[in-house]
């Protein structure tokens, strides 16, 4: 019977082209516009690190002004560690994994080719990194231990990178030179390019993940600053000279991320970072009330607020748009569903029911919902497709429909649809066939 109550609604919609396209704009205008909107929320709210939700904490320790909070974060501590404090807590073995890490940048060429040389971004970082943040190995691994607290020239290059230095081949042994200083490469990570970066919110959510990886360790042989946000308080004397007086200063620039596999670890580590922080406090630090945070990526991403207010208003702005075209549609639906009322008429005469004819005029809805989700996905991907050519480059990788919304275009579409054809089906199969009998 559906079968045939959606062959009746092909052809009633062929009878009334103009009006049925009318219809079928509406719906998918209404769904192109929602659509647009909704994705981009839905893509700027992944978290590619939902799975290890219960396990894993960004670190954030209260070492900022003693005569006011960090402005710049909803819960008034740094976002990012001091050097000092980072380099401190990879002493502690509760963690099962922890990463210190920031960004950088290296100039990369390679002896004996053609190569033209290039700024590689660069995640400076420890070795648990790939291992707490699931990233894969096409070749290799990463580098040992000691090179997180000692300069090891070792150099993880993305697959990108190891396409464009070595045509994808197996580097690992090989020399590249970065800043003119030869490193070995150790390891080459497969497709890896989570969107938002959920372990580095402070510079760009949205942007590639990092080129090349290298030793935490390198810090003082090779003088690196960050190429990141860094935010300080306290210029004062420490008593330090030049690049080792950065180091030892109150600037807060490493990001720091621990794995904690039970609660009981979790609390040994809670335990831990009191007791840092007291120690700390007798050294003259951490002048403010004794204050840090453990925080879970699902809580980091809403934290950072990369899905901000504004977007949030503008999804149910275009929500409100949708139910606008709805409304439109119960007009047309109601004008095109009543001119059939003779014929609705006699075939409630000839003995349909009126739940039948309530059916057959609802499943045509559906089907001017299904044709408008096709249109719908359609606009969708142009909306997108404008954004991404206006932000030049900067939303290619949240600008984009995949299937999951393009499904629920088709099903927002129908939904939209179904719901602007109740009260018409309603009001045609209240049809009293006397009335049109007699006019016969």
């Amino acid at each position: 019977m559906i079968g045939y109550y959606i062959s009746l609604a092909m052809r009633s919609l062929r009878g009334t082209p103009i009006l049925s396209a009318l219809m079928i704009a509406a719906i998918a205008v209404g769904v192109g516009a929602s659509m647009t909107v909704l994705t981009l929320n839905y893509m700027m709210s992944q978290n590619a690190l939902a799975h290890k939700n219960d396990v894993l904490y960004a670190v954030q320790l209260d070492s900022w002004d003693p005569n006011e909070g960090f402005a710049r974060s909803n819960n008034e501590i740094p976002y990012q560690l001091t050097y000092q404090d980072a380099t401190a807590l990879l002493r502690s073995d509760i963690p099962t994994r922890q990463v210190a890490m920031h960004r950088f940048g290296f100039t990369v060429t390679r002896e004996n080719t053609d190569a033209r040389p290039f700024t590689a971004q660069t995640r400076v970082t420890t070795r648990d990194f790939f291992a707490l943040f699931d990233v894969p190995f096409l070749y290799g691994g990463t580098w040992e231990h000691k090179a997180d607290t000692s300069p090891t020239k070792s150099v993880v290059l993305s697959k990108r990178t190891n396409e464009k230095l070595f045509g994808g081949e197996n580097s690992v042994g090989s020399i590249v030179e970065l800043n003119g200083m030869p490193f070995t490469v150790v390891g080459v990570i497969d497709q890896w390019n989570p969107s938002p970066k959920v372990y580095d919110l402070n510079n760009d959510p949205f942007s590639d993940s990092e080129e090349l990886f290298v030793p935490f360790g390198l810090h003082r042989q090779l003088e690196i600053h960050s190429w990141g946000n860094t935010n300080g308080w306290n210029s004062g004397d420490n008593g330090l000279d030049g690049y080792e007086g950065f180091l030892q200063g109150e600037g807060v620039w490493i990001q720091y991320w621990v794995e904690l596999e039970n609660q009981q670890q979790k609390e040994n580590y809670e335990a831990f970072l009191t007791g840092y922080i007291r120690g700390q406090k007798e050294q003259g630090r951490f002048q403010r009330p004794l204050n840090f945070v453990l925080t879970p990526p699902s809580e980091w991403l809403v934290l950072n607020e990369v899905l901000d207010n504004d977007n949030r208003v503008l999804g149910w702005a275009a929500i409100a748009f949708l139910l606008v075209c709805v409304v439109n549609a119960v007009a047309l639906m109601l004008a095109k569903f009543l001119r059939k009322a003779p014929e609705a008429g006699v075939r409630r005469a000839l003995g349909a029911s009126r739940n039948a004819i309530f059916s057959q005029h609802l499943i045509e809805s559906g089907c001017i919902g299904v044709l408008g989700g096709i249109l719908g996905i359609g606009l969708s991907m142009l909306g997108l497709s404008g954004l991404r050519t206006l932000a030049m480059g900067q939303m290619d990788k949240v600008a984009t429909m995949d299937w999951v919304m393009m499904f629920a275009a088709v099903g927002l579409a129908i939904l939209a649809s179904l719901l602007a054809g109740l009260y018409p089906a309603w009001r045609i199969s209240r049809t009293n066939p006397s009335v049109y009998l007699k006019t016969q």
